[in-house]
């Protein structure tokens, strides 16, 4: 009998709701992770993930949970998941360097009949190409020695109402047999599990879906910049097209996408068509699109201003949510931060305000952090409206702001307050 049913490699935002729920289900569970930061931190009962408390956290260490440093760890485990980072390089390609970090402590440590899974996301042919031939170094042959899978993570950061045991679980396997194990394990952790013919069509189903978000998002920026010229309300063209109950889903215009999965995972799917030989056009117009919102609110602040006669040169401007969504502490590729130098190219005095963030740089430069909402909204001579974070107060925002820019379609326009 080994000493773990699973150990997760990677505890972020990804490893660490599956701990919760595989701790939850009665699963023995060791997290591997290679900062001791982490580990300390949940050692001592300490979460730095948004939708894991410290109360949940003490509850797992009770039930058993262990995080570590040792890949020894991962001999005696019989399942093994990897959930490290796979971010983008500086020419938009795939970064793969920590899943093979990750599958080459594996491969030293593994034993026969081990079931490995793959969770990053990452572009199709992975987890065949890639990830197998690494583990096979071993001596041991996928489908034969071990079993191999891949299983796209779902997680939506500050989502109450899902979260990874209601939320299906698609699952392909290097073989049937190795799909038939990996569909067995996560039975019991979620509440349906989805399996697919291979590990390609897994992966590919977490690039659909958010490239599918993507593009729509891109839709809806582009016709706010073309809405705003022409005179038309966009936000109540979509309120009322939302009312169709087939055949549209309703996206929100915004100043940029942020966090892990939007910006980055559709540039893994436009890698692998250009591997082919031609450009995903859908994609890299959508990428086109969302990456000039920032400039486009940087553009809406100068004619606000411009309307009072100030420049933003020296002008008090004032963000507020600098996270990539509201009601949560994550600033993976937020928005804000684009946003953030162009104003302070223009020379504008910028602070910022958010419950969630105690402290924030744009380029390493340290933005001031403001405490109380009413004053701030009335010190500045223009207010930015960047995350809806709930701690908010909007009728203070409406009444006390002298120029306000809603980039979220949540404040009253009136003749001092205007939407994206």
């Amino acid at each position: 009998m080994t000493a773990f049913d699973l150990a997760i490699v990677g505890l972020g935002y990804v490893g660490m709701p599956l701990a919760k729920e595989a701790t939850a289900a009665g699963l023995r569970v060791v997290g591997l992770d290679v900062d001791p930061r982490k580990v300390e931190a949940l050692t001592s009962g300490r979460s730095y993930i948004d939708d894991l408390s410290d109360a949940d956290l003490d509850e797992m260490l009770r039930s058993g949970f262990t995080a570590s440093l040792d890949e020894e760890v991962l001999a005696d485990s019989d399942v093994i998941v990897i959930c490290v980072p796979t971010p983008l390089d500086e020419d938009h390609r795939p970064d793969l360097s920590a899943v093979e970090g990750a599958v080459g402590a594996i491969a030293r440590r593994m034993r026969p009949g081990t079931l490995v899974v793959l969770e990053s996301t990452t572009y199709p042919g992975t987890t065949d190409d890639v990830v197998r031939p690494l583990l096979e170094a071993s001596g041991l042959v996928a489908g034969k020695d071990f079993h191999l899978a891949f299983s796209p993570e779902r997680i939506d950061p500050g989502n109450a109402k899902y979260g990874l045991r209601n939320t299906p679980k698609v699952v392909g396997g290097y073989t049937p047999a190795c799909r038939e194990r990996a569909v067995a394990f996560y039975s019991r952790i979620v509440e349906q599990v989805v399996p697919v013919s291979g590990t390609r069509e897994a992966e590919m189903a977490k690039l659909l879906e958010n490239t599918y978000r993507h593009v729509n998002i891109a839709l809806v920026n582009e016709m706010a910049i073309f809405c705003d010229e022409l005179g038309v309300n966009l936000w109540e063209a979509i309120e009322a097209a939302s009312t169709k109950p087939f055949g549209f889903q309703k996206f929100l215009p915004g100043p940029g996408v942020g966090g892990h999965c939007i910006p980055v995972d559709p540039s893994y799917l436009s890698y692998t068509v250009r591997r082919l030989g031609y450009p995903f056009r859908f994609v890299e117009l959508a990428q086109e699109i969302n990456e000039r919102m920032p400039a486009y609110v940087v553009a809406r602040v100068q004619r606000l201003l411009n309307k009072r006669r100030k420049a933003v040169n020296g002008s008090k401007v004032l963000l507020l949510g600098v996270t990539y969504k509201p009601d949560i502490a994550d600033e993976r590729e937020t928005p804000a931060v684009p946003v953030a130098r162009g104003l302070l190219d223009l020379g504008a005095e910028l602070s910022f305000l958010d419950p969630h963030v105690a402290a924030w740089r744009v380029d390493g430069v340290p933005v001031r952090r403001e405490e109380d909402l009413a004053t701030a909204v009335a010190a500045a001579d223009v207010t930015v409206l960047l995350q809806q974070h709930s701690a908010f107060d909007l009728d203070v925002v409406e009444e006390r702001g002298s120029l306000v820019l809603d980039t979220r379609g949540v404040l009253v326009e009136n003749e001092r307050v205007e939407r994206l």
